[in-house]
């Protein structure tokens, strides 16, 4: 389970950090048999300044990539199942290069960056991958064809140009980076933004009971992080309400402003955990969250968490309208 919440943060976190920079398909299927590309990636023809922000992940964001976060040390068969991904993802453009009487340079064709917390040296020399001059430490490079790295997020270098991955990490390796984020500027959009999808993961995770040991440790971390998030709406609410009490001709539009972003929020965090918990939402799921809606957050949330699919749609699909 956690790992499912752990992919989806991931994902999500690598969606909303290069959109700006161009357009994120996730979850992408490929041809053959039925396979998903976590991030797909292509920039804009016209550059922006976003990806400075982003340091090494804007460097890796200036071609078209496949970026495939682990939250586990990547295997051996996850990274070969990885580069099949990118090949039938190759042989796409090359089919439709074709199809148009058009050669292909190898420009075009994408890169595969492979995020895992770990690497093994073992695993590195097996598939060929060495470091490269001009490039930080962590960040292995395959034989020049395959157009693939390994980054080694716990062997990057603590600077703020790596800061964008090492968020992805795990253990004091990401403990670390979420410090070094908490104390960036408040007014820094990427700070805003994984803070914003830290709280959602914070909020995801406390959920489960059965935690590990390692997981517990990073809802405790997270959890400052989530209550100032939940103080700062509280200043905003209060300041809304003397702003009300001020301008009382627009008390019943505010009022119901305010009902509508709450009901929005309440949306989000059941579709949040539908798809962490099924992988996606389709239209029998989407039929159940207005029913779900009607329950308070204490109701609907362990109900979320611990039926299953068919006890999900058995209890509340006779409810929808």
């Amino acid at each position: 389970m956690t790992r499912f919440i752990y992919d989806q943060f991931a994902k999500d976190y690598l969606e909303e950090l290069l959109s700006p920079l161009g357009e994120v398909q996730a979850a992408r299927r490929v041809a053959g048999e039925v396979r998903q590309i976590d991030v797909y990636f292509v920039p804009k023809t016209s550059p922006t300044d976003g990806g400075e922000m982003l340091g090494l992940l804007g460097r890796l964001a200036t071609t078209t990539a496949l970026f495939e976060p682990f939250r586990n040390a990547a295997t051996t068969q996850e990274i070969c199942d990885c580069l099949l991904k990118l090949l039938e993802v190759r042989g796409e453009l090359q089919r439709e290069s074709n199809r148009n009487s058009r050669n292909l340079s190898e420009s075009e064709l994408p890169k595969l960056w492979i995020l895992t917390p770990t690497a093994s040296v073992q695993l590195l020399s097996g598939f060929g991958a060495n470091l490269r001059e001009n490039w930080p430490s962590g960040v292995y490079f395959m034989p020049e064809y395959l157009r693939t790295g390994i980054i080694a997020l716990h062997q990057l270098p603590r600077t703020p140009e790596t800061l964008s991955l090492r968020i992805l990490g795990r253990g004091n390796s990401q403990k670390q980076a979420i410090d070094e984020l908490e104390n960036l500027p408040r007014d820094s959009q990427f700070r805003a933004t994984a803070l914003e999808l830290f709280y959602q993961l914070q909020e995801n995770l406390g959920f489960n009971q059965s935690l590990p040991v390692e997981d517990r440790e990073l809802v405790m971390r997270l959890r400052p992080l989530f209550q100032e998030k939940l103080a700062e709406v509280e200043r905003i609410a209060e300041r809304r309400g003397e702003q009300l009490g001020e301008q009382r001709g627009e008390q019943r539009g505010e009022q119901r402003g305010e009902q509508r972003g709450e009901q929005r929020a309440k949306r989000q965090i059941v579709e949040n955990l539908l798809r962490v918990r099924f992988g996606s939402l389709d239209d029998r799921l989407s039929a159940i969250i207005d029913p779900l809606l009607t329950l308070p957050p204490e109701e609907f949330t362990p109900l979320l968490v611990q039926l299953s699919r068919e006890e999900l749609l058995a209890r509340f699909e006779l409810q929808s309208p």
